[in-house]
């Protein structure tokens, strides 16, 4: 098995700390992984993308150019990289701040109001991990046992408080019915 997620947005969004909490969580089922970051000078409000790759083999490049999973949070983002997925693939989108759709009938996409759920149930900055939430929920590719040993690795030990709205987060995404 090997999945090769590519995560994109602006940056500030968390499109970085998701793919970390991928690479976390295949860490700890056991994967080989590789995490690239890739942004835009700008960094707040730039340009950012995440390359994540989960495998039971050796990792032999960590690009992602083709995606077996997409998520896209902005509408520049879902622009550039739509026509990168790959034949089959899951796209998950933030509807909120994507306003574009594709023509494309060989994908599963996927749309969440991501940034109004988040804000509305009081976990401003969250749209990223509910999208997390909603590819687990249609991938499988990570436990939610793994998720919360994601977080318990990444989340500081002076912010215990992040761990509970993070995993409310997923929760939130995992049972959105998309």
């Amino acid at each position: 098995m090997t999945s090769e997620i590519l995560l994109a947005g602006f940056g500030g969004q968390g499109i970085l700390f998701a793919g970390k909490v991928l690479a976390y969580c295949g860490l700890s089922a056991g994967l080989e992984v590789s995490w690239l970051p890739s942004y835009g000078p700008e960094m707040r409000g730039g340009t950012c993308n995440c390359s994540v790759i989960l495998s039971d083999d050796p990792i032999g490049s960590p690009t992602v150019y083709e995606p077996d999973i997409l998520m896209v949070m902005n509408e520049p983002s879902f622009v550039k990289f739509i026509d990168h997925a790959k034949s089959g693939s899951k796209v998950f989108i933030d509807s909120t701040l994507v306003d574009s759709r594709t023509d494309r009938k060989d994908i599963e996409l996927y749309e969440i109001p991501a940034t109004s759920l988040a804000e509305e149930q009081g976990l401003k900055g969250g749209a990223n991990i509910i999208l997390l939430g909603l590819i687990t929920a249609k991938t499988g590719i990570i436990s939610d046992k793994d998720v919360k040993s994601a977080f318990e690795k990444i989340v500081p030990p002076t912010k215990p408080q992040l761990i509970e709205n993070n995993l409310r987060a997923i929760k939130l995404g995992q049972s959105y019915n998309a």
